[in-house]
């Protein structure tokens, strides 16, 4: 096989990629609808909508720097996806912008009245403020898109037969994984534990890097699976979806590690700050939910990762890996509504006694279609600019003549 055959993206890519825009534009009409009908609700699908996909995006870039420091088959076939993943995060950043036009209807301390009158949010008013969010949010958006911009001009610059880019991009991809995984701790904390000021988790940064690495691997299955069926299909090896099998049960397992150790510590130290996070969300009907996500999200998928006739095949482990990815929608569904009424309203916003029941609104689901559309869009255009393999990278003959593995 000739390793420098520009490998072209699959021919039906355009139509893919006009479809993902048609598809995102009509639910992007469905939202702005629903932003005039029910503006409280438009924010909080928003914000659920937008982190399953910037957690693919991110979860990708992450993917691609552990690959570039430590090697193997397993990602050069699926480098350039993980680097038309990354390069989506321009559209990200713009679409992030809901979020900050929606702070005062999601965070209960950007109000204040409740900061004066409260005395946690008063003593975490130097940290919890929306100026000080805003600069955070800045410093995560630039950081995230200076290493997509340099790891992409790296990579050219490597096509272009440049030895030094190759060691470039490692040195960058250790420094850039550090960030990462400070920034979507706190991502975790700013974005997520903040709704409900009174909480704190020392575990809630680690079930956000868990989040990434989950759903970067699944959509790396997806589209796998995806170019198989074009001209990359001689390369993908069943070695190569095992590879990612293994690493998709791994992060299964440390999921439920994970959750179960928040549980626990919680349940041990049984204080009145932390409690109400976890009762709310194994009452008014959210208990059903939290069975599920144990059951669907660890139970099923990890008998079903088990078996290494699974792992190997295409067709069954790409089944599994959409199937994850539509649990990540539900498991962050999970973080953000119970903080809300049936009414819509963040229980720090309503006097007197607050019940969280279970309820799903039909934003919720057309919020992720939207933005997901759009973010295919952008995906499938930058995909479709460069060939499918690194021609450039030193290490890929001997990537292509392994049967996978490191």
């Amino acid at each position: 096989m000739n390793a420098a055959m520009p490998y072209s993206p699959p021919a039906d890519i355009e139509a893919r990629r006009s479809r993902a825009l048609v598809i995102g534009a009509g639910a992007l009409l469905l939202c702005a609808v629903g932003f005039f009908v029910n503006r409280d609700q438009f924010f909080r699908a928003w914000l659920i909508g937008y982190m399953l996909w910037l957690g693919v995006a991110l979860g990708s870039m992450g993917w691609m720097m552990i690959h570039h420091l430590s090697g193997g088959a397993w990602g050069m076939v699926v480098r350039r996806v993980w680097e038309a993943s990354s390069r989506t995060l321009p559209l990200l950043t713009v679409l992030f912008i809901p979020v900050v036009l929606g702070l005062n209807r999601l965070y209960p301390w950007t109000h204040a009245e409740l900061m004066q009158t409260n005395e946690i949010l008063r003593h975490k008013s130097v940290y919890l403020n929306p100026t000080f969010f805003l600069a955070r949010a800045a410093v995560y958006f630039i950081g995230w898109n200076v290493i997509a911009w340099r790891m992409t001009a790296l990579s050219r610059a490597q096509d272009a037969g440049s030895v030094e880019a190759t060691r470039s991009m490692q040195r960058l991809s250790g420094g850039g994984l550090v960030f990462l995984a400070l920034s979507i701790t706190f991502v975790g904390v700013d974005w997520f534990m903040s709704l409900n000021p009174d909480f704190y988790s020392t575990m809630f940064g680690f079930l956000f890097l868990n989040y990434l690495g989950l759903s970067g691997l699944a959509f790396t299955i997806i589209m796998a699976a995806y170019l198989r069926s074009g001209p990359m299909g001689a390369l993908f090896r069943p070695s190569h979806f095992a590879d990612y099998g293994k690493l998709t049960l791994a992060f299964v397992m440390m999921w439920a590690y994970f959750q179960f150790s928040q549980y626990l510590l919680v349940y041990a130290a049984n204080l009145q700050e932390e409690i109400p996070y976890v009762l709310t969300r194994i009452d008014g009907g959210w208990q059903y939910l939290a069975i599920f996500l144990v059951i669907f999200q660890f139970a099923v998928p990890f008998a079903l990762l088990l078996s290494r006739p699974l792992k190997r095949s295409p067709e069954r482990l790409v089944k599994v890996a959409v199937f994850l990815l539509i649990i990540r929608f539900i498991d962050t569904f999970m973080y953000v509504t119970p903080e809300f009424s049936a009414a819509g309203a963040n229980r720090w916003f309503v006097p007197g006694e607050h019940q969280s029941v279970f309820f799903v609104n039909w934003l919720d689901i057309v919020t992720p279609i939207a933005i997901g559309g759009l973010w295919f869009w952008m995906f499938f255009t930058q995909l479709r600019q460069r060939p499918l393999l690194p021609i450039g990278d030193p290490y890929l003959p001997a990537a292509l003549e392994s049967s996978g593995g490191h």
